[in-house]
């Protein structure tokens, strides 16, 4: 069936190939009609010239750059398969730096505690108190420490006062009494030895005659009494006249009585001025001193009136060899108490009196010194990190150089002074720590912030935690009083000198041969471009690269990485 003209005519703009969308009424095709002039007939496909003209020249522009890259590539140098797993060994200056972890503590840290138990009476700190060296923290109680140092004091006292004494000797007055009595008895025992004179027997002989005739002259016819008052005179001048022959004469015998009245006399002055200075006492109106005085007073009369009284009944009784034998003993002992006066003390007395008053100050001294263990001062200057006390608290001794953390109830207050960090440094890179060293410190809290520190000391012994061997490392910080506190975690990054010159390769070019006994090397390329293993000396470990001693030359490669297929154990076996 013919078309429509107006249907099959198609403009040149619009599709230039298309697929009908009807089907077929018969299997007969349809012919196209004749195409518009500058087409081309193919099938149902029907292509303007122009386009024909496009797509061959786009297929010429396509053509001409695959060629132009074929050209280009052919150009470049090929790329070898070895660079991409090798790297070349480098020769580098590197800077020495040792990576740790540490904890910041106190420089000095004690738990303060009294010498001797007590009850603290004063506390003088808070907690965050700044203090300084011997600066007050608490006072004990004390009484009992002060009643004895009051005793010590007077015990000093009473030593250094007979010391003295002895240094100085004898008063003046003191040697002019000895010498009064030895003079006393000298004259007694001369006394004693030379008897009664004759012209005194004489006179007591014609006494006695003159009684005689008296008591004659009454017997003839004088009255009774008369006789009796004869009788009686006779009998005193017969008792005068054995006392003259005996020895004593009657003014020796006036003398003596007088010296006992005298001494009489004295010794109740002394009674009488003991009476009324003892009623003073009671009162208080005198002191234990003066009384003791007035009492030795008293004691003195006393003996002297005991000695007046025996000198008279001595010269009454006649002198017996006895009495000659105790007078020359008294003036012997007189003169020895005068040659004693007269010359002094004798050395070793002084020395001893010396060395009671030292031992008398040692006492004193020691109860000085409880007295001043009864205050606890602050050792250091520093500040009050914890208080475990209060007033009336009963505190006992403990260990002040014990950490803060072993402290007890019993302790008043720990007391801290500066910071450090206390880093724990593998046993590797221990040598490579020296004393002075310049260190970087950023604690956990501040990231951010770098601080300045100085190797102050290296730990003279090792510790072991979870089997590794550790040192221990004290870093002065310099700076961060305000930010830092006791207990914070830091990273410590220790400076090291710089190596010119350091063979390097990256860190994972090392590998360990454990069959070798734990040998490191790195892998090298063979005459075939095939990993080989060669046995090397590594030293320090900076960042990502590990210094090479021995080994490896500069500009040698090492392979990061293995070839397809192969492996490490392969590897090392084959060279083993």
């Amino acid at each position: 069936m013919p078309s429509d003209p107006s249907k099959e005519t198609e403009s040149p703009n619009e599709k230039n190939w298309h697929y009908s969308s009807e089907e077929p009424e018969s299997e007969s095709f349809t012919a196209p009609k004749p195409a518009p002039p500058g087409t081309v007939k193919s099938g149902i496909l029907r292509l303007p010239r122009r386009w024909l003209a496009g797509l061959a020249a786009a297929w010429l522009v396509a053509m001409a750059t695959i060629l132009g890259y074929m050209v280009l590539r052919s150009r470049q140098p090929k790329i070898d398969p070895l660079a991409e797993l090798t790297v070349p060994v480098e020769l580098q200056n590197l800077a020495l730096k040792i990576s740790a972890s540490g904890t910041i503590k106190p420089v000095q840290s004690v738990n303060l505690s009294p010498k001797t138990a007590g009850r603290i009476e004063r506390l003088l700190v808070e907690q965050g108190d700044i203090v300084q060296a011997g600066q007050i923290i608490a006072v004990m109680e004390s009484n009992d420490v002060r009643s004895r140092l009051s005793q010590a004091n007077a015990g000093v006292a009473q030593a250094q006062a007979r010391l003295e004494q002895l240094q100085a000797g004898a008063r003046p007055e003191e040697i002019q009494q000895a010498q009064s009595r030895l003079a006393q008895a000298q004259a007694q025992l001369a006394q004693v030895r030379s008897g009664p004179r004759p012209e005194e027997i004489e006179q007591g002989k014609a006494r006695f005659a003159q009684a005689q005739a008296q008591l004659a002259q009454v017997r003839s016819g004088p009255r009774p009494e008369e006789i009796e008052q004869a009788q009686s005179r006779l009998a005193q001048a017969q008792a005068q006249l054995a006392q003259l022959r005996a020895g004593s004469r009657p003014e020796e015998i006036e003398q003596a009585k007088a010296q006992v009245e005298a001494a009489m006399a004295a010794a109740a002055l002394a009674a009488e001025k003991l009476r009324r200075n003892e009623m003073l006492a009671a009162e208080g109106a005198i002191s234990q001193d003066a009384l003791d005085e007035v009492r030795t007073e008293d004691r003195r009369a006393r003996a002297s009136l005991d000695e007046a009284e025996q000198r008279l009944e001595l010269l009454l009784k006649g002198s017996r060899r006895e009495e000659i034998q105790r007078a020359e003993a008294q003036v012997r002992e007189a003169q020895q108490a005068l040659t004693l006066l007269e010359q002094g003390n004798r050395v070793e007395e002084i020395a001893q009196a010396e060395a009671q008053v030292a031992e008398a100050q040692g006492r004193l001294r020691g109860v000085e010194v409880e007295l001043e263990d009864a205050t606890v001062r602050a050792p250091f200057g520093g500040q009050v990190t914890q208080k475990y006390a209060t007033e009336g608290a009963f505190v006992t001794p403990t260990t002040s150089a014990s950490a803060a953390g072993s402290a007890t109830s019993t302790s008043v207050v720990t007391l801290a002074r500066g910071l450090e960090v206390v880093a724990k440094v593998p046993e590797a890179d221990i040598s490579k720590i020296k004393p002075a060293q310049k260190v970087e410190i950023v604690a956990d809290a501040y990231r951010e912030q770098v601080f300045s520190g100085r190797v102050r000391l290296v730990a003279p012994e090792a510790i072991k935690e979870q089997d590794v061997t550790l040192f221990e490392v004290r870093v002065d910080i310099f700076g961060g009083e305000q930010q830092l506190r006791s207990g914070m975690n830091a990273d410590v990054t220790f400076l090291g000198e710089e190596i010119s010159g350091a063979l390097v390769v990256p860190a994972v070019a090392i590998v360990t041969d454990i069959e070798q006994g734990g040998q490191k090397g790195v892998l090298v390329p063979d005459d075939k471009n095939q990993p080989q293993f060669r046995p090397v000396t590594v030293g320090e470990i900076i960042g990502d690269k590990i210094r090479i001693i021995n080994g490896v030359e500069t500009g040698e490669r090492v392979f990061i990485g293995l070839p397809p297929g192969q492996k490490l154990e392969d590897i090392l076996k084959q060279d083993n």
